[in-house]
């Protein structure tokens, strides 16, 4: 059960929404910022660092919570600025900040230790806009059963994560944009997050989308992978193979549960971009043999040398140089 102050913090954490639409009608995309706005952005800046290091650092569970209610007023009203799009919040290492290539929008996400099994995540979607258009994300993810890959979610139901990398795709119903993430989870267990992103007709972000396919069906609106909090798991792009590259995981006997655990058994499994479709390869990397692999000699037969210093076959006594 959630300490007091925790739901509290969810209950706070919906003022947000407050914000969602702020802008109305076509949006002005933001200009330059003035030499007045780059300096009261930074300092704004200075605050939200500070504030944002005690979210994942301070040892205190009180202080986190304080530290996070104090770090979403202060960073709506640094964004309230008129043209804050244009601020990078380059400094701000402890909250992620990503935005495509083509600068139309970018996603603020943080997460939240609440105790040793539980884990909040917070996040917004600022358009790139004059004045303020902000969507909140209100992680949802508790109330979720299973591995809740097969539904589109609103930003007021969203799989809460920590995004460490966005890529855009085009599909016949239009620009999507994949987000890698990583959810804390719980002690024992973590995962690895592939979401989709777009924006519906009315300009409004829409998590899920059946663009994943595995023998033919499209039924999964986002990637989760689960493992053991002692495995290191790689989903994410890879440019040199231009496809979505994660380990094949297994199930093992947990020492620590007595159930089953995930983890990686070395090998690799993908996603490869087919017509807007993300299609499933299996085993990307084929590395069997026809024979059973054998030790080769670091030198051949003839450039071998016995113990002695002589050349050749050490057992073929009696041959001269």
């Amino acid at each position: 059960m959630l300490p007091v102050q925790f739901k509290s913090l969810f209950i706070f954490s919906l003022l947000f929404i407050s914000f969602t639409l702020s802008a109305q009608g076509k949006l002005r995309p933001a200009g330059k910022l003035s030499q007045e706005s780059i300096e009261r952005l930074h300092l704004s800046e200075d605050t939200l660092v500070v504030l944002s290091y005690a979210v994942v650092n301070d040892t205190s569970a009180d202080t986190r919570f304080l530290a996070c209610r104090s770090l979403i007023t202060a960073l709506v009203r640094a964004l309230k600025m008129e043209n804050s799009f244009k601020y990078p919040f380059e400094r701000l290492k402890s909250v992620s900040v990503l935005a495509p290539p083509d600068s139309s929008f970018r996603v603020f996400t943080w997460q939240l230790f609440v105790n040793d099994s539980t884990y909040r995540h917070y996040g917004a979607i600022q358009m790139n806009s004059k004045e303020l258009k902000l969507f909140p994300l209100i992680d949802r993810r508790f109330e979720m059963t299973g591995l809740p890959n097969r539904e589109q979610l609103p930003p007021n139901r969203w799989y809460g994560a920590v995004y460490f990398n966005l890529r855009p795709f085009d599909t016949r119903q239009g620009r999507k944009y994949l987000l890698f993430g990583f959810d804390g989870f719980s002690f024992f267990d973590k995962r690895k997050v592939l979401e989709v992103l777009s924006f519906d007709e009315k300009g409004e972000p829409v998590f899920g989308a059946p663009v994943f396919e595995r023998d033919g069906k499209t039924e999964e609106q986002r990637i989760i992978l689960e493992y053991t909090a002692d495995a290191k798991v790689r989903l994410n792009w890879d440019e040199q193979y231009q496809m979505i590259l994660m380990d094949h995981l297994i199930p093992f006997p947990s020492p620590y549960t007595g159930g089953m655990m995930y983890v990686p058994d070395g090998s690799y499994d993908g996603f490869k971009l087919v017509k807007g479709r993300w299609k499933f390869v299996n085993k990307v990397f084929n590395d069997s043999q026809d024979e059973a692999p054998r030790p080769n000699p670091v030198l051949d037969e003839k450039s071998r040398r016995n113990i002695i210093g002589g050349s050749g076959n050490p057992q073929k006594k009696g041959k001269k140089e």
